[in-house]
């Protein structure tokens, strides 16, 4: 039978599919949607296997916050052109709310979680291929559980932060703090969260480089102590100075809010080298 235009405008639609892609799609199958549908996802099957071994270094990552919940996803392909796509960013999208959705406790399992049609997210992302013809992944799921939440997308969609806080508070508080989070990059909460590994490798740095500056043996424990509570104050996010205000600390800038409040948890998921 002949392939109509509006067969081909129709098949785009459901697809996402280029127009040759549904013509020929439609032509092998006889002008059957369905097994149209069925060939252009074994094609983005086979551009999948293909591209497998190419770095899917761009993307798009998006976050959302729903109470006491919140979620970063990071769909990855391989150019920013792809990136900026409207059905690539409005596919990430779903994934997000699906996460939010099914409150996924892991990457794996949101992978697996169906979208609108009952087909799970990984296969939707591989007719994606199919379409664009470039690798993509889901490579990043972060979430939080807290008594609030917040979310900040930086713009560009290649980084977001996520933030759990111990009590409810203002949305521009929490939304500083999130902001905090993807500028300054800390990398815990406070002190206490910052791993052994990490403190033995700041202080060992420290005396280093007091010995290579000619301190006497006697001085480097408290050299390096100094530098490890510097260490602390640029890189733990409760002891950071706040971005919009150096003379506030995080902490002392939560706690003009609250005496009780601060923050739990926080996640921070970026595509940039930084």
């Amino acid at each position: 039978m002949a392939v109509t235009m509006a067969d081909i405008s129709h098949l785009r639609k459901m697809s996402g599919a280029g127009m040759m892609d549904c013509k020929n799609a439609l032509e092998e199958a006889g002008g059957d949607f369905d097994k149209a549908m069925e060939i252009i996802r074994k094609k983005g099957q086979a551009v999948a296997a293909k591209r497998s071994d190419r770095e899917a270094s761009e993307g798009c990552v998006l976050a959302v916050a729903e109470g006491g919940f919140a979620a970063i996803v990071a769909l990855k392909c391989e150019t920013d052109f792809v990136a900026k796509n409207e059905q690539f960013v409005a596919l990430t999208k779903e994934i997000l709310n699906v996460a939010v959705r099914n409150k996924a406790a892991s990457l794996d399992e949101l992978k697996a979680a169906p979208l609108a049609d009952g087909r799970p997210v990984q296969e939707h992302i591989t007719d994606r291929v199919g379409v664009t013809g470039e690798k993509m992944e889901l490579g990043f799921y972060e979430f939080l559980d807290g008594a609030s939440t917040i979310s900040y997308i930086h713009p560009g969609n290649k980084l977001a932060t996520i933030v759990a806080f111990n009590q409810p508070l203002e949305y521009q508080v929490a939304r500083d703090v999130a902001m905090q989070v993807a500028a300054m990059n800390p990398i815990a909460v406070c002190p206490e969260e910052v791993t052994q590994k990490t403190i033995e490798q700041e202080l060992e740095i420290a005396r280093d480089k007091a010995r290579q500056a000619g301190k006497p043996e006697n001085l480097l424990e408290r050299i390096a102590e100094g530098a490890l509570q510097k260490f602390y104050k640029e890189s733990t996010l409760l002891q950071q100075e706040f971005v919009k205000d150096a003379k506030l600390s995080i902490a002392q800038y939560l706690q003009q809010q609250d005496k009780k409040l601060t923050v739990t948890a926080f996640k921070r998921v970026t595509l940039n080298m930084e």
